[in-house]
Parts: C-alpha cells; structure tokens; sequence
C-alpha cells in the first residue's frame, strides 16, 4: 500500500506546478466541501449515523468521513485529490440500553476526482485506492460458553483494491458506472473483479426549502465468484443535496454481508436509516 501512495504523491507534486501556470486555474487547499459527492447506495462511502435491520436486533454504527485535500481548476474544469478514512460497526441491540459490537470492518486510502461542469449537465469521474480490514470483537464472543457465537471464529479478512467510478449528471438525475480490481485479497482465492453501477436522484422541493425526497440505488457484481449485490435507498434529505445536511431512508439489502467476516454469508433485509452529511 506504501508503495501505491507514494505513487500518488508523485504524481500530484507536477500536476500542481503545472496549474500554476495556467490561466484562470486555482489551487485550493482544503476545500469546505467535497468536488466528487459521495454516490449515495454505494456501501463503500463515508458515512455518519445508524442503519437499524427492521427484522432482527442487529444496527450498524458508521462513522468516517472523506475530505479533499486538494483542488485544482476553474469553473468548468476541476481536478481534486483527497483522503478517506471510516468505519462500520455490526452492533447488537440488548436490554438495558447495551449494544455489543460484533464486528468492525476499516477502510482508509486516498482518492482524485475530475469534474467537468456545463449549465445542464456534468460529468466526470473518481479514483480510489484504499484498503479494508475486518475483526470480530468481544460482542461476538460467549462468555458463558468460552467460545465464539455462531460457531465462527475470527478470521484474516484484508483487501486493498483500485476502484472507478464515472458519472453523468443532468436534471438532478446521476448515473454511474465502474469497476474495481483488488491487487490483493484475503482470504486468497476470492475473485478480484467487480462490476459496479447505480444512479441516484433527488428531487428539489419547491414549497419547502432544503427538502429534498430521494431514490438511489447500487449494484455490484464480482465477475468471477457471480456475486451480485443490490442495495436500494428511499428517503428525504434536510439541507442541501450536495452539501450538508441529514437523510433519513428506507434501506433494502440483497446480497452478500458488508461486514468482512461475514463476507460468505448471504443476507436480504430492510432496514431503517439515518445519517448525517459533512
């Protein structure tokens, strides 16, 4: 993973003295708000709040966040290279206000976006280079019975992968489509290639400002496993559509677990979410 981000930086150092010298062109260092908004059923975004499973006692708890670095463009043309870094907590829901965590999956790398923008329409594109990592924790263990829940006991599960996107926007309405290929994986043996597409659209309330109703959704399919997942978003955000503010959303789930040490077990469910937009 080193080597990969020593790459990148490599390739930002003449990317920034070569704007300098163009016109109209600024660099922006840290940025208030991301130039690539997060795709919003995509599993793998930056998130903040709860999704609680409407049929079993099991939330997930999301903290992360992604922010830009740096930006270098124009009005119509705009390059930018940021940093991800979040989590998703599998938690368990007891009595007395208590919830155990199964499980923890980590994912940090950095990421470049290119935005091109027209008075109707956009497009452009993003680049990601990350890694993900997952653990059991104490909630998944029995006290009473000294051993692990389920019968499943820990496991190695690491991945580092490149993933693109690209999109297209026009009329609120944003599609995209990519890909993503893990140059390492384990446990070894699962596939390597992932299809991916989605679109996402959210539609301008003109009696109430900065209420905005929504559907997205995502798919995923791993080409060599036949793997697919789906995942279907129904909701209303407060605030602005790509800035800040707070969704609230219907979530269905076909496919294959999120967190990584349930990564072979097929799941379907509805849920009920809730987050908050940096």
């Amino acid at each position: 993973m080193k080597k990969y981000l020593a790459a990148s930086l490599l390739f930002l150092i003449p990317l920034v003295f070569e704007a300098q010298t163009l016109p109209q062109t600024g660099i922006d260092f840290f940025p208030k708000e991301l130039t690539i908004h997060p795709f919003t059923a995509n599993q793998l975004e930056p998130k903040l709040g709860f999704v609680f499973r409407t049929n079993s006692n099991q939330l997930w708890l999301n903290i992360g966040n992604s922010m830009d670095l740096l930006r270098i463009g124009n009005e119509s043309e705009t390059f930018s290279f940021g940093a991800d870094l979040f989590t998703w907590t599998l938690l368990t829901r007891e009595e007395n206000f208590h919830f155990p965590v199964d499980a923890v999956d980590y994912m940090f790398g950095i990421n470049f976006g290119y935005l091109r923008a027209a008075p109707h329409y956009s497009y452009g594109g993003r680049i990601r280079i990350s890694h993900i990592s997952a653990h059991f924790v104490d909630g998944h263990f029995d006290g009473q019975l000294h051993q692990w829940k389920d019968g499943r006991n820990p496991r190695v599960y690491s991945r580092e992968f490149v993933e693109t996107l690209g999109f297209y926007t026009f009329a609120d309405l944003r599609i995209y489509a990519g890909g993503t290929y893990l140059f390492h994986v384990d446990p070894a043996g699962a596939g390597k290639g992932i299809l991916q597409t989605g679109f996402e659209y959210f539609l301008k309330n003109a009696v109430v400002k900065n209420l905005s109703p929504y559907i997205a959704a995502d798919g995923t399919l791993n080409a060599e496993e036949g793997k697919r997942n789906f995942t279907l978003h129904l909701g209303v955000k407060l605030g602005e559509i790509k800035g800040r503010g707070l969704r609230l959303f219907y979530q269905y789930y076909n496919g294959y677990d999120i967190s990584g040490e349930y990564y072979d077990a097929k799941r379907e469910y509805s849920a009920i979410g809730i987050n908050l937009d940096l």
